[in-house]
């Protein structure tokens, strides 16, 4: 009986990425594309929050750390349910967060889209249908750390583009993980 063989690297996919940011950064729409790029599964972390975390925001009450860490650690474990690979969409603002994905997701690769406040708040007030309102965000980027050099992740300009945003995930993605040619050539 032979060995079971390894996936070339042409058909490697990254396992764990997520992209992070503060609400309307465009974390869903970017990560979605992301996602279609590399042609992996796009998960959204809103969809994980239980209905008290959900009325909590939508009243525009932040979540405390308590109410947090049990979303978190349902982030890493669906990010680590996806054997094949998968990009998903989480706030992730303080390391503390991305340390608890991390402990269910080990290895998991933070792209963090960062705008400025003012065309954040754009975004934000424009935004329909969804439940965090705009008067969150200041509270959101008061709480906002940057990615320390240890965390395995980089930030890319999100007043850039879609398109543009993704190209410039990619190109930081292929430099800390194998992906498959075809995602790099586009």
């Amino acid at each position: 009986m032979s060995a079971p063989t390894e996936p070339s690297s042409e058909h490697s996919v990254p396992a764990r990425i997520v992209v992070t940011g503060v609400s309307a950064v465009g974390k869903s729409t970017v990560g979605s594309a992301l996602a279609e790029r590399l042609g992996i599964p796009f998960l959204d972390a809103d969809d994980l929050h239980d209905a008290a975390a959900v009325a909590s925001m939508a009243a525009g009450i932040p979540l405390t750390d308590i109410e947090r860490m049990p979303w978190l650690g349902r982030v890493g474990m669906a990010l680590a349910e996806q054997s094949g690979g998968a990009v998903i969409a989480c706030s992730a603002l303080a390391r503390r967060y991305r340390d608890a994905i991390r402990t269910t997701a080990p290895g998991a690769v933070f792209v963090h889209l960062d705008a400025p406040a003012d065309v954040l708040a754009i975004r934000a007030g424009a935004r329909e249908g969804h439940f965090m309102p705009a008067s969150l965000l200041a509270s959101q980027l008061a709480t906002l750390e940057p990615l320390d050099a240890d965390e395995g992740g980089f930030a890319v300009d999100a007043s850039l583009p879609v398109d543009d945003l993704v190209t410039a995930a990619v190109v930081g993605l292929t430099k800390r993980l194998d992906l498959p040619p075809a995602a790099r050539s586009h």
